[in-house]
C-alpha cells in the first residue's frame, strides 16, 4: 500500500505566504497572488515574485510598503444588505458600495472585513463578512457545498412540479446548474413567492433559472447562508456572530481548535437585532375625571367686594331668586288650627261662598226655580 514520503528535515516549517496574508485579512488568496505578481509584496525589503513562498510568520512582510500585523482571531459578521449597493470595496463607476453603509453599521475598532460571496446590486438580504481570507475562500467554493437560501418574488405562472424538476439540474445557454431545491410558497394571481436553496452560487444563478421558467423576478432576498439565517436583523444593520455553535463552525472551517474558555454558550445559531438605543418610558395616562361634584372645596367669596363687571359680549347672569322662608311643620299647623275658637277664621280655611278646591273661580248662578215667568197662551 503506497504511503506518503517522509518529510524532509530540511523542509521549512510554515505555510504559504498567500495563506498567511489572507488569514491576516489583507485580501483573499486570489487577490494576494495578483498582488504578488504586480510586485506589491516584499519580504525584508526584497520583492517577492512567487506566492509559493513558505513562511512561519509575517515578520518582515510588507504590502505596498506597509508592514503587515500578525493574524487576528477569526471573526464573523452578518450584514443585512439593502438594494442599491455594490458588493465591492470600490466601484469604477462611482456607485455606492457596501462599505458606505458599513461605516455606520459596524462598531468602532472592527478590523478590515471582506464579504463572503457577492450579492447583485438589486439583491438584498444576508451577507456574511469576515477578517479571515482563508475562511472567505472556503465558504465561497462550490466544492464546499454550503447552502444558500433565497426568497424570490416573481411574476408569471409556474407549477410545483416544474420547480421540483430543478432537483435534477438544468442547463441554460451552455452553463450547467446543479440541483436546486425550489418550493412555491404562495401565489396571488400571477404574483408568486418562491423559496430556492442552491449550493454552487454561480453568477446570477437564481435569476437566470427563474427567467428560464418564464418568470420575471422583481425582488430577491437572501435569507440564509450555511447555518446562519437573516432572522430579525434590520435592513442596513450589522452584528457580530458569537457563541458556542459559531465557534464550532469556524473551527471546522479553518481547522483552528477552539480555545479553552471564553466561548459564550448558545443553543443555536441565530442572528439577533442590535440592541436599540435607550428610550424614555412614556408618561402614564391621566386618570379619568370624576363625575359629579369635585372633592376640592369651592373658594370663598368676599361679600364686601363689588361684583365684577361682565365681559363685553358675555350674557348677563340671571337674577338670583330670594330663598323662601322655611315651611312650618305640618304637626304644628294642625295644633294651631285645633286650638282656634269656633267661628273664627282659621288660617288657610275656605271663606263662605269661595269655590271649593278643584273648581273654577266663577260663582254658580242662583237657582231660577219658581221665578220663571208664565208662558203665553197657546195658540
Amino acid at each position: 500500500m503506497p504511503t506518503l514520503p517522509p518529510r524532509s528535515e530540511t523542509r521549512p516549517e510554515g505555510e504559504r505566504i498567500a495563506k498567511l496574508l489572507a488569514r491576516s485579512g489583507v485580501a483573499s488568496r486570489r487577490e494576494i497572488e495578483r498582488m504578488i505578481a504586480e510586485g506589491r509584496v516584499a519580504l525584508d525589503g526584497v520583492v517577492l515574485d512567487t506566492p509559493a513562498t513558505i513562511l512561519a510568520s509575517l515578520k518582515g512582510v510588507t504590502v505596498d510598503g506597509n508592514p503587515v500585523a500578525a493574524a487576528e482571531a477569526t471573526r464573523l459578521f452578518a450584514f443585512n444588505k439593502p438594494t442599491g449597493l455594490i458588493t465591492a470595496e470600490r466601484d469604477p463607476a462611482g456607485r455606492p458600495t457596501i462599505y458606505t453603509a458599513l461605516r455606520n453599521a459596524l462598531p468602532k475598532g472592527t478590523p478590515r472585513l471582506m464579504p463572503i460571496g457577492r450579492l447583485d446590486m438589486n439583491t438584498e438580504g444576508l451577507l456574511l463578512l469576515t477578517n479571515d481570507g482563508g475562511l472567505k475562500r472556503k465558504l465561497e467554493l462550490p466544492a464546499s457545498g454550503i447552502p444558500r437560501t433565497y426568497r424570490a418574488r416573481a411574476f408569471g405562472v409556474v407549477t410545483q412540479s416544474q420547480l421540483e424538476d430543478l432537483m435534477d439540474g438544468v442547463e441554460i445557454e451552455g452553463i450547467r446548474y446543479g440541483a436546486i431545491d425550489a418550493n412555491l410558497e404562495r401565489s396571488s394571481g400571477r404574483n408568486l413567492w418562491i423559496e430556492m436553496t442552491i449550493t454552487e452560487g454561480k453568477n446570477r444563478e437564481v435569476r437566470r433559472v427563474l427567467e428560464y421558467l418564464g418568470l420575471q423576478v422583481n425582488r430577491l432576498i437572501r435569507v440564509g447562508y450555511g447555518p446562519f439565517n437573516l432572522g430579525d436583523l434590520p435592513r442596513g444593520q450589522a452584528v457580530e456572530l458569537t457563541g458556542k455553535p459559531v465557534a464550532h463552525f469556524l473551527s471546522e472551517m479553518t481547522g483552528v481548535p477552539i480555545p479553552r474558555g471564553g466561548v459564550k454558550k448558545a443553543e443555536r445559531i441565530a442572528i439577533a437585532a442590535p440592541a436599540p438605543n435607550p428610550v424614555k418610558p412614556p408618561r402614564p395616562a391621566r386618570p379619568p375625571a370624576r363625575k359629579g361634584s369635585s372633592a376640592r372645596p369651592a373658594p370663598r367669596k368676599d361679600e364686601s367686594a363689588a361684583p365684577a363687571a361682565p365681559r363685553r359680549g358675555a350674557k348677563a347672569a340671571p337674577p338670583q331668586r330670594t330663598p323662601r322662608p322655611p315651611r312650618a311643620p305640618e304637626r304644628e299647623t294642625r295644633e294651631t288650627l285645633s286650638n282656634a275658637p269656633r267661628g273664627a277664621e282659621r288660617k288657610g280655611a275656605a271663606k263662605p261662598g269661595a269655590p271649593r278646591s278643584g273648581h273654577g273661580a266663577r260663582k254658580r248662578p242662583k237657582p231660577t226655580r219658581g221665578n220663571t215667568p208664565p208662558r203665553g197662551p197657546k195658540t
